[in-house]
């Protein structure tokens, strides 16, 4: 049982049925017709229509699953192309800029701007949560923020206090897959934002494969 906590999402919402069903799929992850209708408030025969459609334009993708007794079911997800429906903000200029830079200043060069973007980032987090007391409260401004730039951030409360700040979408995946260093950078960011009596983990990361990124936060209780 976990609790999901509003983190006020700043992306525009989907207007139209088909945009509703790849958002859905996007934030939710891979399910079958049946929950994609009840999870939108729609038919099933609805759904499949529009997965249908969708799927003759390769933005969704199913495969076939045994989820207990009876015939397969379909699972529906995001094809590559239906992830590229959710932009990585000017990605191709990114590639290039990174590409230059090390050409220009070496590994060392690289380095040092993203140290430079860290403690940019760094300072705009710590002011935005200097107010906030309990750790609850911390991580929703963190997630609002971080929902202001793109990355889908929501809140989940885990049954045994701990937070689950989930981030559905990365507006710098391109440059996350050049150079992981701002990967490592951003998890560094969360850690010192949130300061030395939490204890913060990463637990989903696109880059190995899953869906989203994920980041477990709790209180960093003294051994």
């Amino acid at each position: 049982m976990v609790t999901v906590i509003s983190a006020e999402h700043e992306e525009a919402l989907p207007e139209t049925a088909d945009e509703r069903v790849l958002f859905s799929l996007k934030t939710k992850g891979a399910m079958t017709a049946q929950r994609l209708a009840h999870l939108l408030g729609i038919s099933p025969v609805a759904v499949r229509k529009q997965l249908a459609r969708l799927e003759a334009a390769q933005l969704v993708r199913y495969q076939e699953e045994v989820r207990g007794p009876g015939r397969p079911e379909r699972v529906w997800r995001l094809s590559a192309k239906g992830h590229a429906r959710f932009p990585d903000s000017h990605s191709q200029l990114t590639l290039e800029l990174i590409s230059s830079i090390r050409r220009i200043f070496g590994e060392d060069g690289l380095n040092r701007l993203i140290g430079q973007r860290e403690q940019t980032m760094e300072t705009v987090y710590a002011q935005a949560l200097e107010t906030e007391r309990s750790l609850e409260a911390r991580v929703t401004t963190l997630a609002r923020l971080r929902a202001k730039e793109g990355y889908m951030a929501s809140v989940e409360k885990l049954d045994d206090g701990a937070f689950l700040l989930i981030e559905d979408h990365c507006p710098i995946c391109a440059a996350a897959h050049a150079c992981q260093g701002f990967c490592r950078s951003e998890l560094n960011i969360f850690r010192t934002v949130l300061g030395p009596q939490t204890r913060v983990t990463r637990t989903d990361h696109l880059l190995a494969g899953a869906r989203r990124c994920a980041y477990r936060i709790e209180t960093n209780r003294p051994a």
